[in-house]
């Protein structure tokens, strides 16, 4: 999942109280990662060290000139380039001290702005459209310059790319209200023009962003209405006919605006599957606060949000893993991570130990074809179009929608026959885009109508494995409030994209019901026989592993540091340890809430998102759950294999492990002033002791067979001979 990091200022903004803009010309990358090139709008380029967060060299030209464009650094020359008055191209090194005393020419056009792309050399655009090398245009600055724009036609924002080894610079241009794309590629030099499609009349794209992906040069679009684009531009076709194409878009998101407009904002591309925005309200805050959110695009899921204070601008670049944000008097540097783009990482979730405990349902459909009907690479071009047409023709046929609206007015029966009828049809593999639809419009009536609880067809929705819950996000907080847990049993089984917030509401519930509650559940015939071989005693408790029985540590293991207190001490300590050895076969929690408890510790998590919700329960609520964790590792103990490969869903060591640490990292400090936790911590001690002790053995072992593997067995052994191996 993506990540804001903590934020550091660079440095103040020049600029008027009251100034409309941040005074900011533009920010470019500088001679690596950690150095950028700031171009104020006064009259002054600075480049910083950005780890240190201080300026390391300072530019300014003359009173009464101005820098009327952001100036660049060529990494090939290790020169910067920038440009004044419009016309006045200047070149300079580190070392120049004095701007008016470094390389300048005057060409025969303004100049709108000067790009310079990793990997590319410098480019200079003209505000009429024109382009030029700035090698070839500083050989003879007063060269024509064609006009390549029309009348009333303005330059409105550019980029530069390289792609396939190809230098690519695009521009977007306004003319009476009509906006267009221009993409010039150069040697060979061609030139396309597109005409990009309008949103409302008078609404022009508050940002551009362009990236390259999959041999296209890929448009990002924001309007003041919230609404994202993206455009596709293949980069082998860019040389096309004259006249201006229709460039088709297609509709990535819709961000909450509120009750009015954007007004100063501004998204960029981060990688194929992540956007930043700036300067948009936070789906669930106030109005009047101003955030910086990370989307994820192929899921349309906020990943990271972080308020921003003072006025925003409408200003954003990245580079190098890092947000620059003019904001206020300041401007910040926040540092993001955007891991590879799946279901799981999209919604915060840790990857599962094994393969073997994933739990992504494997009959769903993938999530491409779901959002934007793309076939797999393997796939047959003639079953994909097959597939296409059956899935169009489930849709048509009105069996969704009659379901739907039968579900505002049916009964419970009525609903569920329906919902049955639609599930059990031949095409019902189709149904993942229409379950959504159905399980969200069941949820709905049933929060606004407490007598409408259809069971059976949510039970059978979530079955499907075709819902998840990004689909229904109110569907699992719905089957707590009915306390039906056999639905939230399902859910969490199913279900790879719980919130953390979510499953530690289950978590509080599933402790604090009281057994007799939950005891008369229906929950998973599997899963409660397993619980009860656990209480049993486990598989072949009598049994030897491999020459092992198991004898629970004696007390010296635990507690040889409390010698000395003699025999009435070592009385107590023997009471106590038989006590202790009571409790850790004793489950302190009854078979259907352990059962529930299994569930949890089952279901996927970040924890860095997990912790802060985990604070939230009370001690006493820790310590039980402790407790049932310690007896989970007590059975563990004796025989983890074979309890870890029953037939039905069960936890593993190393998730009992993982919340044990959980647990005690979220409230270590509490614990250790409860004086209920005393026992349950030393027996926690007691038990990583031991684990300690038998990793150091076979640390030994691992060692002694090691040394053996790698003795060479002497050439001049006969047919009888006695060796002596020392191991140390």
């Amino acid at each position: 999942m993506a990540e804001l990091r903590e934020g550091y200022t660079l440095c103040g903004l020049l600029k008027d109280r009251n100034a409309p803009d941040s005074g900011i010309q533009g920010i470019e990358p500088g001679s690596d990662g950690d150095h950028v090139v700031v171009t104020n709008s006064t009259r002054s380029v600075i480049m910083y060290k950005v780890s240190d967060q201080k300026p390391l060299c300072s530019w300014t030209v003359k009173q009464g000139q101005t820098l009327t464009c952001c100036a660049v650094y060529n990494p090939e020359t290790k020169e910067y380039v920038g440009v004044s008055d419009h016309k006045v191209i200047r070149v300079w090194k580190a070392e120049d001290l004095m701007l008016d005393k470094a390389f300048k020419a005057t060409v025969s056009s303004d100049v709108w702005r000067v790009h310079c792309a990793r990997g590319g050399q410098p480019v200079v655009l003209f505000q009429r459209g024109a382009l030029r090398c700035l090698d070839s245009l500083l050989a003879a600055p007063q060269q024509q310059i064609e006009e390549v724009l029309g009348e009333e036609e303005t330059i409105r924002w550019s980029a530069d790319l390289v792609a396939e080894t190809q230098h690519f610079v695009v521009f977007t241009t306004e003319q009476k209200g009509s906006h267009f794309l221009y993409v010039h590629r150069l040697n060979p030099q061609t030139l396309h023009k597109y005409r990009l499609e309008s949103e409302e009349p008078g609404l022009p794209p508050l940002s551009v962003s362009a990236s390259y992906r999959e041999k296209h040069i890929s448009l990002l679009y924001l309007y003041p209405n919230g609404h994202v684009y993206q455009s596709q531009v293949s980069v082998r076709a860019a040389a096309g006919e004259d006249g201006a194409q229709a460039l088709p878009r297609v509709l990535l998101l819709r961000l909450p605006v509120g009750e009015g407009s954007l007004g100063a904002a501004m998204a960029t591309v981060l990688d194929e599957a992540h956007m930043v925005v700036v300067g948009v309200p936070h789906p669930s805050a106030g109005v009047g606060k101003d955030f910086l959110c990370i989307w994820n695009t192929n899921f349309q899921t906020l990943q990271a949000a972080k308020e921003i204070a003072g006025k925003i601008y409408g200003q954003l670049w990245s580079y190098s893993g890092k947000l620059f944000i003019p904001h206020g008097r300041s401007l910040s540097v926040i540092p993001y991570e955007c891991p590879e783009s799946s279901l799981a990482s999209a919604l915060g979730k840790r990857k599962q130990a094994g393969a073997e405990e994933c739990k992504v349902p494997t009959c769903a459909l993938s999530w491409n074809t779901l959002l934007h009907e793309r076939a797999a690479p393997n796939s047959d071009p003639e079953e994909h179009k097959e597939t296409k047409e059956n899935r169009s023709q489930f849709a048509s046929d009105g069996t969704v929608d009659r379901v739907l609206e039968l579900i505002k007015t049916g009964s419970v029966m009525e609903v569920e026959r329906e919902v049955q009828g639609l599930l059990s049809r031949p095409d019902a593999g189709d149904v993942q885009p229409a379950a959504g639809h159905v399980a969200s419009s069941l949820v709905a009536r049933s929060s606004a109508d407490p007598a409408f609880y259809p069971h059976t067809a949510l039970a059978a929705l979530v079955s499907t494995k075709c819902l998840c819950h990004s689909l229904c996000p109110d569907l699992l907080m719905l089957a707590l409030e009915k306390k039906d847990y056999f639905l939230c049993q399902l859910c969490l089984n199913f279900f790879p994209d719980i919130p953390e917030a979510v499953t530690c509401a289950c978590l509080k519930t599933f402790i604090s019901v009281p057994d007799a509650d939950v005891k008369q559940t229906e929950l998973d015939p599997g899963s409660i026989a397993f619980m009860e071989l656990l209480v049993a005693g486990g598989p072949d408790q009598d049994a030897l592993h491999n020459g092992f029985s198991h004898t629970p540590p004696t007390v010296e293991d635990g507690l040889e540091q409390r010698g000395g207190e003699g025999d009435a001490g070592k009385g107590r300590v023997d009471d106590q340890e038989t006590t202790s050895s009571r409790s850790e076969h004793t489950c302190p929690v009854g078979l259907h809430k352990a059962v529930l408890l299994n569930e949890i510790l089952q279901t996927p998590y970040n924890d860095a998102f997990l912790l802060p919700h985990l604070k939230d329960l009370t001690p006493q609520q820790v310590i039980l759950f402790l407790q049932y964790l310690l007896f989970l590792y007590f059975k563990y103990s004796k025989d983890a294999f074979a309890l870890e490969n029953c037939d039905s869903r069960t936890p593993t060591l190393t998730q009992i492990v993982d919340w044990v640490c959980l647990l005690l990292d979220g409230h270590f400090t509490v614990l250790v002033m409860t004086p209920e936790a005393r026992d349950l911590l030393l027996n926690l001690h007691k038990f990583v002791r031991c684990q300690v002790k038998m990793y150091s053995e076979l640390g030994k072992i691992e060692g002694s067979l090691q040394e053996l593997h790698n003795m060479k067995a002497k050439q001049d052994i006969g047919q009888y001979s006695i060796q002596v191996i020392k191991l140390f």
